[in-house]
């Protein structure tokens, strides 16, 4: 029995009147995700994540059965094993998001990003992705400040556009921080890290706006008009934590593939093999085709595969709802449908689709809004299949119970799949 979990975060959304009240999944054409849903089990799941606001680690925790209250300390670690860095017993890892941030200045006056001089409640934040920051700026950016911060306490470690990791040596966990998302257009003061530990953080913020705000890469960005990377703001901070091998656990084998730190390190600390995906879209999406192909080779090889697309945040936090629609089309069309042509020359299988919504700005602890989800199994009679579709309407008519999504890989992995 070869098992496939495909996690399309982002791919839900909320209702919206250009598309006449339905939401981009509802109103795109997704004859393969329909396919699922007349020979699977439909449902949604939701996750309960106490202490924790929805987030991009926590899905992923709990899509592949660990409870995110007990196998959660924050999201820097899962980034850490998602970029190869590893964390010793006594390091405390820190998500580090590159930042635009500019002085508070009166109406109708521009704000003047370079004048600032020192973090507090005079600055407001920006951006919380430095305009989308490229690889190559980020990096010379990142180095600048390792080889002037780096220490035997403290390193930072280059990840993918505005998001980079920071680890502490015998840091302090219990500082309290704040996703930058949350920030975004308001003043900074209240936002800055509090509580122990936090005099440290707030030293090494300050000193990269000192060697970030001048430097050649953002006086290069403000004269092409592109907002500058003048910050490194420090969130997310956990321990490593050491989760119960998923292969052991269920005698299996298994890969996990995402052009994203997080959910692959999630994969990774689960015992799962990190496969690099063949190609990755510039815009940060990731090349469907390429992902489908590469998780059916390593079906031809694993028991089990995991495959993480995220819709890129660019065209999930946009107006555009035709891009959302081609977005959701092209993930059943070539992700899905690439899949679905490819599993039945493997044998028996099985497959979970779960389409999330990105965890949003102030989301707030405990709240999780229920994902779709579709367990199928192949191969199928096709002439016994109930008319039926995936969109969320036909979800609620099936009138099934939210279940926790921690349940789902046990039920995916059981002799029945019903």
């Amino acid at each position: 029995m070869k098992y496939v979990i495909l996690q399309g975060e982002g791919m839900a959304d909320v209702p919206n009147r250009d598309l006449g009240g339905k939401k981009p999944p509802q109103a795109a054409a997704t004859p393969n995700m329909d396919f699922l849903a007349r020979h699977g089990e439909v449902g949604l799941a939701t996750v309960v994540a106490e202490g924790h606001p929805p987030g991009s680690e926590v899905t992923p925790l709990a899509i592949l059965g660990y409870g995110p209250k007990k196998y959660h300390s924050g999201p820097a670690p899962f980034e850490a094993a998602g970029l190869g860095v590893a964390l010793g017993e006594h390091d405390i890892a820190f998500r580090c998001r590159m930042v635009t941030l500019g002085v508070s200045a009166p109406r109708g006056r521009a704000s003047a990003r370079e004048d600032v001089k020192k973090l507090g409640p005079q600055v407001t934040m920006e951006d919380a992705a430095a305009g989308g920051i490229e690889d190559d700026e980020a990096r010379e950016l990142i180095d600048a400040v390792n080889e002037q911060l780096g220490s035997e306490a403290i390193q930072f470690y280059p990840g993918k556009g505005p998001r980079h990791l920071m680890v502490w040596v015998g840091g302090k966990s219990r500082a309290t921080c704040f996703d930058p998302q949350d920030v975004v257009g308001k003043s900074i003061g209240e936002f800055l890290p509090t509580g122990d530990g936090a005099e440290i953080l707030r030293q090494v913020m300050e000193a990269s706006l000192v060697i970030l705000r001048d430097h050649p890469v953002n006086q290069q960005r403000r004269d092409a008009g592109r907002k500058p990377a003048n910050c490194l703001w420090l969130w997310g901070p956990g321990r490593a934590l050491r989760l119960p091998s998923l292969t052991d656990q269920y005698q299996i084998t298994g890969a996990v593939l995402s052009a994203t730190d997080l959910p692959r390190g999630v994969g990774i600390c689960a015992g799962l093999e990190a496969v690099a995906p063949a190609a990755v879209a510039e815009a940060g999406g990731p090349d469907f085709l390429s992902l489908a192909e590469a998780a059916l080779r390593e079906l031809g090889k694993k028991d089990l595969v995991y495959v993480h697309a995220e819709m890129p945040a660019d065209v999930r936090l946009s107006d555009d709802q035709k891009a959302k629609l081609r977005f959701v089309e092209e993930f059943d069309q070539k992700m899905v449908g690439t899949i679905l042509e490819g599993l039945p020359k493997l044998g028996p299988h099985r497959l979970l689709l779960i389409c999330d919504y990105h965890a949003a700005a102030g989301s707030q602890p405990h709240v999780a809004t229920p994902a779709r989800y579709i367990l199928f199994e192949g191969p199928v009679q096709t002439e016994k299949a109930p008319r039926r579709g995936s969109k969320e309407a036909d979800v609620k008519a099936t009138q099934v119970r939210v279940r926790d999504a921690t349940r789902l890989m046990s039920r995916l992995l059981s002799q029945g799949a019903g």
